[in-house]
C-alpha cells in the first residue's frame, strides 16, 4: 500500500557502537527531499563489484520529510498506566522527534511515548482503549499475544478497516493470561514499529506466589535501528526493502534508548521481562556473568524454572527472567553473538552493549538469594498441559512448508546467494550480507508459506477449525530454499505447545504464541484452538511478513462471538 509523504531532513552523529561501520561517501540529503544511501556496511565486509550504482526498486521515504524536526514534540519516556477493569484508556499514534547521539530524529510514538505506555492490568479484566491515528499513514493497533475478541486483533482487512490518519477506532481488550505480552501496528510495521510504535502489556497475577519472590520487576524492550553519518536510512515507499534478511539495524535500543542504566543493591533479584520488538534481530541477552534462571514465556510459566548463561529471544517473543545481582560493581548487559561473514566465510564473535547495571554495596533487604537458588516446578502448568498430552504423538494436522521465490533480482545477488546456501546457518544473528540485503523489496522476493497438504500458499490458504479443537501442525524450514533464513511464527488469538524440533520432544513445556522456526528443522506446534474467530498466523520478521508470510484461518463461527 503507498503512503504519502511529508517532507525533512537531518543530521545525525553516530553513537560509538556503530563507528566501526565504513559508509560510502555520499552527499548529505538535500533539505526538501530524500534519495537512497548506500548501506552502511561492516568495516571488515567489502563491497562486491558491480553493486556500487544499485538501489532498490521503490522510493525512498522518511518520515515528516522537508519539516524541522524541532517542530515535533520530543517523545517522552514510558509512563505506566495501571488499568482496572471497566476502564477506557485513550491511545494516540503521533509524530515526535527522539534525540540519539545528541540528534533529532524523527519518530512515532504512542500518547507521544517511545515506548508506548507500559498498561499493567490485572488478570480477567476488560479495558477499552479509544484509538486516534495522528501519524501520516494508515495503522491499526495489534494487541500481541491477547486471547480476546478477535474483532479488536487489529488486522486490517480481517476484523477492522485501516483507520485512516485523523481517524479513530475503538478497541476492547480482556487479558485471560497472565505474562507480559505486547502491541505494534499490523499495517507498514517494517516502518511504523521500527519507529517507535511499540508497547507493553503486563498482566498480573491473581496471587503473589505465581512467581518466586523478586526484589523489583524491570520491563525490559529490546530494538534496534538503521543509521548512518546522516540520520536514519530511508525505507521503501511502497514496497519495504531488506526483503531477504530483514532489515537489521546498527544501533542498540533498550526501552527506545541507548543507555538503558539500573542501580540495585548487592545481592538483589530482579526480574527481567524481556520483548523483542526488532524488524529482524535474535537477540542473545547475557548479563555480565550474573546468574540467570528463566521462569516464563509468551503465555505461560515454564513447566520448570531452569538456570541458564543467556536468554535467546527472536522477534516478537518475551522471556520472564530472574537474576541474582550478588556481587558489587557493574555488570554490563550485551547481546553476544557469534556473527558469520558469508563473504569469507567464517565466524567471528560480536558483542554489542545494550545497559549496564551498577551493583552497590549494601546487602539487599530482604534478600531472596535462598529462593532464587530453587529451581521451581510448577505443577500448575503441568497440570493445565495434561488434558493435551493424549495428542502429543498423534501424526500432524495441518503440515506447512517455509520457503521464497524470487523474480528480478540483480545478478551478482542470485550469484552470491547460490554461492551463500554452500553453509546454511540453523538462525542469524546478524546481517551477513547487508548490501544484498538492502537492494531486495517486496517486489522481487515472496516469502511463503506452503500447505504441502493442499498446494495452497500464503492467504490463498483458507484453514477451518472447531472451537476447541487440539491441531498438530508440522513446520518444515527448507533448507534448499533460494535464502534459507530462520522464522520467528506467531499464531494470533491461540496458545500453542513446542512438542518436538527435529523429532526430539521438549521436556519443558510452556505456552507460546511465538517461536522460532530454525533453518532446516522441522517443528510441531500444538495449538489449543479454544478462542473463535478470523485470525492470521504468520512470520514475525516485519519485511517477511510484507513480503507474503502469512496465512489466514478460522475457529468455530466467528458470527456468532
Amino acid at each position: 500500500m503507498r503512503f504519502a509523504v511529508l517532507p525533512l531532513a537531518f543530521g545525525l552523529a553516530l553513537p560509538a557502537a556503530a563507528q566501526h561501520e565504513h559508509h560510502h561517501h555520499v552527499a548529505p540529503p538535500p533539505a526538501d527531499s530524500v534519495a537512497w544511501r548506500m548501506v552502511p556496511m561492516p568495516a571488515n565486509m567489502p563491497m562486491m563489484p558491480g553493486m556500487e550504482s544499485l538501489v532498490p526498486p521503490t522510493a525512498p521515504w522518511l518520515p515528516g520529510l522537508g519539516i524541522d524536526p524541532m517542530q515535533f514534540p520530543e517523545a517522552e519516556p514510558r509512563q505506566v498506566v495501571r488499568v482496572e477493569d471497566g476502564d477506557t484508556l485513550d491511545l494516540t499514534a503521533s509524530i515526535v522527534r527522539k534525540t540519539i547521539a545528541g540528534k533529532p530524529i524523527v519518530m512515532f510514538g504512542y500518547n507521544r511515548q517511545i515506548p508506548g505506555p507500559l498498561l499493567r492490568a490485572e488478570r480477567g479484566s476488560k479495558v477499552i482503549v479509544r484509538f486516534t491515528n495522528d501519524i501520516e499513514m494508515p495503522t491499526t493497533v495489534h494487541w500481541h499475544g491477547l486471547r480476546h475478541d478477535w474483532r479488536f486483533d487489529g488486522v486490517p482487512g480481517v476484523g477492522q478497516a485501516p483507520v485512516e490518519r485523523k481517524e479513530s477506532f475503538t478497541y476492547e481488550l480482556r487479558f485471560p493470561d497472565t505474562g507480559i505480552f505486547w502491541y505494534h501496528p499490523h499495517i507498514r510495521e517494517d516502518v511504523q514499529q521500527d519507529l517507535g510504535m511499540y508497547g507493553n502489556m503486563l498482566v498480573d497475577p491473581e496471587s503473589d506466589a505465581w512467581y518466586a519472590p523478586a526484589n523489583r520487576e524491570e520491563v525490559v524492550i529490546l530494538d534496534d535501528i538503521l543509521v548512518d553519518e546522516y540520520g536514519l536510512l530511508p525505507y521503501g515507499d511502497d514496497s519495504p526493502t531488506h526483503a531477504l534478511m530483514g532489515r537489521f539495524g546498527n544501533v542498540m535500543l533498550v526501552n527506545g534508548d541507548t543507555a538503558y542504566r539500573l542501580e540495585v543493591d548487592r545481592g538483589e533479584v530482579v526480574r527481567f521481562f524481556l520483548t523483542n520488538v526488532a524488524n529482524s534481530r535474535t537477540f542473545n541477552v547475557v548479563f555480565g556473568g550474573a546468574p540467570i534462571k528463566v521462569v516464563a514465556s509468551d503465555v505461560s510459566k515454564f513447566e520448570r524454572e531452569v538456570a541458564v548463561r543467556s536468554v535467546v529471544i527472536a522477534p516478537a517473543e518475551r522471556y520472564v527472567v530472574d537474576v541474582l545481582f550478588d556481587r558489587p560493581g557493574t555488570y554490563t548487559i550485551t547481546n553476544t553473538i557469534q556473527a558469520v561473514d558469508h563473504f569469507r566465510g567464517e565466524f567471528f564473535p560480536h558483542v554489542d552493549t545494550l545497559g549496564a547495571v551498577t551493583v552497590s554495596g549494601r546487602e539487599a533487604s530482604p534478600s531472596f538469594a535462598a529462593s532464587f537458588a530453587d529451581l521451581r516446578v510448577n505443577t500448575d502448568v503441568s497440570e493445565d498441559i495434561d488434558a493435551f498430552r493424549p495428542h502429543f504423538d498423534r501424526a500432524p494436522d495441518r503440515r506447512l512448508e517455509l520457503t521464497l521465490r524470487h523474480r528480478d533480482l540483480p545478478q551478482i545477488t542470485v550469484a552470491m546467494m547460490e554461492m551463500d546456501t554452500l553453509y546454511v546457518s540453523p538462525a542469524e544473528f546478524n546481517d551477513p550480507m547487508p548490501e544484498m540485503n538492502w537492494l531486495s523489496t517486496s517486489k522481487q522476493v515472496e516469502w511463503i508459506l506452503r500447505d504441502l497438504d493442499t498446494g495452497r500458499e500464503n492467504m490463498d490458504i483458507d484453514w477451518r477449525f472447531g472451537e476447541g479443537e487440539v491441531v498438530k501442525i508440522r513446520l518444515f524450514n527448507n533448507p534448499k530454499s533460494f535464502h534459507p533464513m530462520n522464522h520467528p511464527f506467531h499464531i494470533h488469538g491461540q496458545r500453542f505447545l513446542v512438542l518436538d524440533v527435529d523429532g526430539v520432544r521438549n521436556t519443558n513445556l510452556v505456552w507460546k504464541d511465538t517461536a522460532i522456526v530454525p533453518v532446516g528443522s522441522t517443528v510441531d506446534f500444538l495449538v489449543d484452538m479454544s478462542n473463535p474467530g478470523k485470525w492470521m498466523a504468520h512470520c514475525h520478521i516485519a519485511e517477511h511478513l510484507h513480503s507474503g508470510m502469512m496465512l489466514g484461518f478460522e475457529v468455530g463461527d466467528p458470527g456468532t462471538h
